[in-house]
């Protein structure tokens, strides 16, 4: 059985995150990606921590697994003629340096697809390719921050706060890979290749989406609600006897068995209350008797309570418990790889499933240069551009 992707090459000059998550992605699903790194050091995540005992990084191992290594050093003319023999014979180029880097070494999409009609080049940036802030590096707390993001995030009470993950770099690393699929797809369809500009920040911005609406509608700034949401009563995390927390996300046919399970026979009964619109005008109380009534219960227990009557409720997990948990185990989402100097090493899945197709697997990592034999400029020189 074959992966989807199997027969796309990728010439992937990305570092850091974003886009090497892409690139992971599609190198999961059946794509060569041969990644491009600096002689001697290679993407600078390679001594990023957390680093294991023998000096890898774990960083580096959590978005270029299944990729091929080759070394060039795009300052010199060498390195630059290596690199276009390979975007020579690739279907895509996906790369995250700042506007005009890739065209002063003589790589950028204009030049490359003078022997290659049919490259899907994606330049992956902080800011995109126009606009007064084209030229400025980007970080993902930067972007959480501009986007508005960092200010929607924390307790009511207190200082905005970045999410807990990178979502500015892994949601930016989905869109890059939704573009070299959209940018293949189209040539399957008309014959050519293309260009596509992907911004961070415009990423983060089209996250917005809800309270851009409140925005829009109300002339409202949305403010920092915690993990009660705006529009909703109840839907918050609630602590419970013993420390542990559990999210509840409840609508109007929740409500009820909500109250009588917890005893809250009068909040439960009281007209005002039985509509979600009732509920957020008189949040306050409600948030209150709810808080009071889960903090006598124990976690597991209150998960066992309210789950047994349909009020829809999970625990607050750490991240051990959430790779260890039950559902997570059951779907194969952890595993592992051989690494040649890390050894068995943890991995977490690629999250698709396919039916026709071979699935994700856990491949390993690449040493740098580990495929300089391989994709030489000996051996690239001469080949074919991609369709």
């Amino acid at each position: 059985m074959t992966k989807p992707l199997e027969g796309i090459t990728i010439a992937d000059f990305s570092r850091v995150l974003a886009a090497p998550l892409a690139t992971q992605i599609l190198a999961d699903l059946g794509a060569t990606v041969i990644k491009i790194e600096r002689p001697g050091s290679g993407d600078e995540t390679r001594s990023f921590e957390p680093r294991l005992p023998g000096g890898d990084s774990a960083y580096f191992f959590a978005f270029n697994r299944g990729k091929k290594s080759v070394t060039a050093d795009l300052r010199t003319a060498e390195g630059q003629e290596h690199a276009r023999h390979i975007a020579a014979r690739a279907d895509v180029v996906v790369e995250n340096f700042l506007p005009g880097k890739m065209e002063a070494w003589g790589l950028g999409y204009d030049q490359l697809r003078v022997d290659n009609e049919g490259l899907v080049y994606v330049s992956a940036t902080g800011f995109g390719q126009t606009g007064p802030n084209r030229d400025k590096p980007g970080y993902d707390t930067i972007f959480q921050a501009l986007s508005g993001i960092m200010s929607l995030t924390g307790p009511e009470d207190g200082e905005p706060a970045k999410a807990g993950v990178p979502v500015s770099d892994m949601t930016s690393g989905l869109w890059v890979a939704i573009a070299v699929l959209t940018g293949l797809v189209g040539r399957g369809t008309t014959g050519h290749g293309c260009y596509i500009d992907v911004s961070m920040m415009d990423i983060q911005v089209s996250l917005l989406a809800l309270a851009a609406a409140r925005v829009f509608a109300l002339d409202d700034d949305p403010q920092r609600t915690g993990t009660e949401h705006p529009g909703r009563v109840p839907s918050a995390a609630f602590e419970c006897a013993d420390g542990g927390w559990v999210h509840i996300s409840g609508s109007d046919q929740h409500w009820r068995p909500l109250c009588e399970v917890l005893g809250l026979f009068d909040l439960g009964s009281d007209p005002q209350l039985r509509q979600n619109s009732g509920r957020v005008v008189h949040r306050g109380r409600v948030m209150a008797e709810l808080r009071a009534a889960l903090s006598t219960v124990p976690r597991n227990e209150a998960l066992s309570m309210l789950e047994g009557v349909g009020v829809p409720v999970g625990a607050v997990h750490t991240a051990r418990e959430a790779l260890s948990s039950e559902q997570v185990t059951a779907r194969g989402m952890v595993g592992s790889f051989e690494h040649p100097t890390a050894g068995t090493f943890p991995a977490v899945k690629t999250p698709i499933a396919f039916t026709g197709y071979e699935n994700p697997d856990f491949a390993a990592p690449p040493l740098l240069g580990a495929d300089d034999r391989e994709y030489g400029p000996e051996l690239a020189h001469g080949s074919e551009g991609a369709r």
